[in-house]
């Protein structure tokens, strides 16, 4: 009886050899003995992987890695911001100027857009394509009417005056850097184009794009309808921080 229990034993410890499996006094000694050993990355200067690169789905662990790695070096760069701006250290003089003009300098995205199209095409589905398929494209007022108040009165735009609803186009090309309500001129656009310069439209009874939107040439910004308390539009144009008469400005351009 007692052969036949240690051939059952024997036969069990041969099994478990066969699978890999280690035996009572083998695994207490290879938990204590086995190193924490780095993986091949580490050791040629990458990042550690922290899910299991044997894994089935290993692309999926290792964007989630890089993910969790974006996400810290972005706390980071948002805390060391923040120190820098609250310590009063002349040290931090040069970091802080660098990032005011960051934040607040405009961006230009008509002059990028521009060279983007020029260099790789037109994006699918990035803006409509209701550009003039013409080289030289004529400039003209975005709206229909007589110039009630000139640029030398007020020193920065013109009023113009149409005598019935009607839509309010782009002076030319360009991204919209600005859509909503100003103080002066209420509903308002402002076109960023890629020569630097700005248009800016105001007065407009509705407004028809938006934020960042990409204008073409002569396209609908809005609509204006004059009423008794707003008789006219106000039209800008802006190149260097200082403004520009309007009128000037499509004279030349019309008649080289």
């Amino acid at each position: 009886m007692k052969k036949e229990i240690k051939d059952v034993r024997k036969s069990i410890s041969e099994r478990k050899k066969i699978r890999g499996v280690p035996t009572k006094a083998k695994s207490s000694t290879i938990s204590t003995i086995m190193p924490s050993i780095p993986q091949d990355e580490e050791k040629h200067g990458f990042y550690p992987n922290f899910i299991d690169s044997q894994a089935t789905d290993y692309s999926r662990s290792t964007t989630i890695t890089n993910i969790i790695l974006k996400g810290i070096f972005s706390i980071m760069l948002f805390f060391s911001i923040a120190i820098i701006w609250q310590n009063d250290a002349k040290i931090f003089d040069a970091p802080k100027e660098w990032t005011s003009n960051m934040l607040t300098e405009e961006f230009p995205f008509a002059s990028v857009y521009k060279w983007y199209n020029e260099t790789l095409g037109t994006p699918l589905g990035f803006s409509p394509d209701n550009s003039d398929d013409s080289e030289e494209v004529s400039l003209a007022l975005p709206v229909s009417g007589n110039v009630i108040e000139t640029f030398q009165v007020n020193g920065k735009g013109i009023m113009i005056a149409p005598t019935e609803t009607t839509s309010v186009t782009a002076l030319r090309e360009g991204v919209v850097v600005f859509s909503g309500n100003k103080p002066d001129t209420d509903k308002t656009v402002v076109i960023q184009h890629a020569d630097g310069s700005t248009s800016t439209y105001g007065f407009l009874s509705s407004i028809d794009v938006h934020l960042y939107q990409i204008i073409n040439n002569h396209q609908r910004l809005g609509e204006f309808t004059p009423t008794e308390a707003n008789e006219m539009v106000y039209f800008a144009i802006e190149k260097d921080n200082k403004y520009v008469d309007p009128v000037q400005v499509i004279e030349v351009d019309d008649n080289p």
